[in-house]
C-alpha cells in the first residue's frame, strides 16, 4: 500500500487514526469533573502536538539517520514563520502560498549553513550549527528590526523585516495584493484555506463531554501525515540506507570510493526543510513571527522529543514532541488550589504535606519533572517511548507464548 511494507503500513495507519480521532482520545474526562485537568483536545494544544511531531520528524531524519547532531534547528523554524507572515503581509491569506515559501526559504538557508557546518563533525558541528542559529535569532531580534520607514510612518517595513522583540504581526496597512486587506467588518483578516478560516471549528456534545473539531488542525494534522508519510520513504529508500551507513562508519564508507558530503548536506536540508514548514503552519495557525522561535531552547526542545520519542524511530519523534507538549500545557496549568481540591478528603495536615511534595513538580516546576522523565528514559529506555512500548508489547506476547506452551499449542516455524 503507497509503496510501504506490511509494517510500515500498519504503523502509517495508526498515526491516521490517531491525528484523525484526537479530539476524542485527548478529551477522556467530562467536562466539570475534576480530571477535566487532564483534557488535551483543544485545537490549539492539538496543532502543537502536530506541528512540533512535523519539526522533530525532519530533525530525526538528519540526527537519527546520520548521526549529527544539530543544536540550531530552531533558526529555520523561525525562517519559516518569518517567510509565512511575509507571504500573508503581501501576497494574501491563503496558508498554501505560505507554506510554499517557508519550505523554500527555510530550504535556501539550510544549504548555506549545512554546507559551512558540515566540514566539521561532532561537537564542532553542533557548536557551529547553534552558532548560526544565535546569529539568526540576533539578527532576527535587532539587527533587522531597525526602523526603516521612520518613526512617524506606518510603511511596510516601518519595524524592519523581523518586527524585533514584539515579532511581525500583521496590520491594516499591509497590501495583500491577491487577498482581502481587511474584511467586511473592518477587522484583519485570518489565515484561510480557499476561505476556510484556520481558526473555525464546530464543537460535538455528548452528555457531559466537548469534542471540539478544528480545520487549522485537520489542515496541520494532513500535513503532518504526508510528512510522516515522507519520512517513512525516506528511511526505507536507498539515499537512507547511505545515511544509516554514515551513523554507522563513515570512515569505512569512504574506503569504498563514496563521498558522503552531498548524501550528509541532501539529510540537513530535508531536515531544515521540515523544520521550516513546521514554522509555516505555526504562523498559519497563529499569525505571529518572532524571535524566541529562533533561541538555542527551542533547538534544545526538539533535541529532547527526539531521543525522549526514540532517536532513528519512525514514531518516536511524534510522541516525545506529544509527550513534551503535553506537560508544557497540562502540566504547568495545575497550581496549588487545584492540588488542595483534589486532596481534600486528607486530614488537614497530611493534606498539606502531600500538597507539598507535589507542588514542586508541576506548575512552574513542570521541567523538573521532564528532567527527571528524561533521565529515566535516557538511563533505562535508550531507545526512548518505542523502546518502551516494545517491551510491554514483548511482555504480553511472551505472555501469551507461555500460555499457548501451557495448552499445549506449537507455532510453526516460518
Amino acid at each position: 500500500m503507497l509503496g510501504l511494507n506490511k509494517q510500515d503500513t500498519r504503523l502509517l495507519l495508526l498515526v491516521v487514526i490517531l491525528t484523525m480521532a484526537a479530539p476524542f482520545i485527548l478529551n477522556p474526562f467530562p467536562e466539570g469533573s475534576a480530571m477535566a485537568q487532564f483534557n488535551a483536545g483543544y485545537p490549539d494544544l492539538m496543532q502543537r502536538f502536530v506541528i512540533f511531531g512535523i519539526f522533530a520528524i525532519g530533525f530525526n531524519i538528519l540526527f537519527g539517520l546520520t548521526g549529527y547532531l544539530s543544536f540550531g534547528h530552531a533558526a529555520f523554524l523561525g525562517i519559516g514563520s518569518y517567510a509565512a507572515m511575509w507571504m500573508f503581509k503581501v501576497l494574501g491569506m491563503n496558508v498554501l502560498p505560505a507554506l510554499a515559501l517557508s519550505v523554500i526559504m527555510s530550504g535556501i538557508f539550510a544549504v548555506f549553513i549545512g554546507y559551512i557546518s558540515l566540514r566539521r563533525s561532532g561537537i564542532y558541528f553542533s557548536i557551529l550549527t547553534l552558532a548560526f542559529a544565535m546569529m539568526s535569532y540576533s539578527l532576527a531580534y535587532s539587527v533587522l528590526a531597525t526602523d526603516m520607514d521612520g518613526p512617524d510612518k506606518q510603511g511596510l517595513l516601518q519595524k524592519g523585516l523581523t518586527g524585533g522583540e514584539t515579532g511581525l504581526q500583521l496590520t491594516l496597512q499591509d497590501p495583500r495584493i491577491l487577498g482581502q486587506q481587511t474584511t467586511a467588518e473592518g477587522n484583519i483578516p485570518v489565515p484561510s484555506l480557499f476561505g476556510l478560516e484556520m481558526r473555525s471549528a464546530a464543537e460535538l456534545n455528548v452528555g457531559d463531554w466537548v469534542f471540539t473539531f478544528s480545520a487549522g488542525y485537520y489542515f496541520a494534522a494532513f500535513v503532518m501525515l504526508l510528512s510522516f508519510y515522507l519520512s517513512i520513504r525516506i528511511f526505507r529508500s536507498p539515499f537512507g540506507l547511505v545515511l544509516k551507513s554514515i551513523k554507522s562508519n563513515q570512515q569505512r564508507l569512504n574506503y569504498t570510493g563514496m563521498n558522503p558530503k552531498p548524501y550528509m548536506l541532501a539529510a540537513f536540508v530535508i531536515s531544515g526543510m521540515y523544520a521550516g514548514l513546521a514554522g509555516g503552519l505555526m504562523a498559519s495557525m497563529d499569525p505571529l513571527a518572532g524571535p524566541e522561535r529562533m533561541f538555542w531552547t527551542a533547538s534544545g526542545e526538539v533535541v529532547l522529543m527526539t531521543i525522549l520519542g526514540g532517536v532513528g524511530t519512525l514514531i518516536g519523534p511524534v510522541l516525545g514532541a506529544g509527550a513534551i507538549k503535553y506537560m508544557e500545557n497540562i502540566l504547568s496549568k495545575i497550581n496549588s488550589d487545584i492540588l488542595h481540591t483534589w486532596f481534600a478528603f486528607l486530614p488537614d495536615g497530611l493534606e498539606d504535606f502531600v500538597v507539598a511534595i507535589i507542588y514542586p513538580f508541576i506548575g512552574k516546576g513542570w521541567h523538573l519533572t521532564l528532567g527527571i522523565i528524561f533521565m529515566l528514559v535516557v538511563i533505562f529506555l535508550p531507545g526512548g517511548l518505542v523502546q518502551g512500548g516494545q517491551k510491554i508489547a514483548g511482555m504480553f506476547r511472551g505472555k501469551k507464548a507461555a500460555d499457548e506452551k501451557a495448552d499445549g499449542k506449537t507455532t510453526p516455524a516460518e
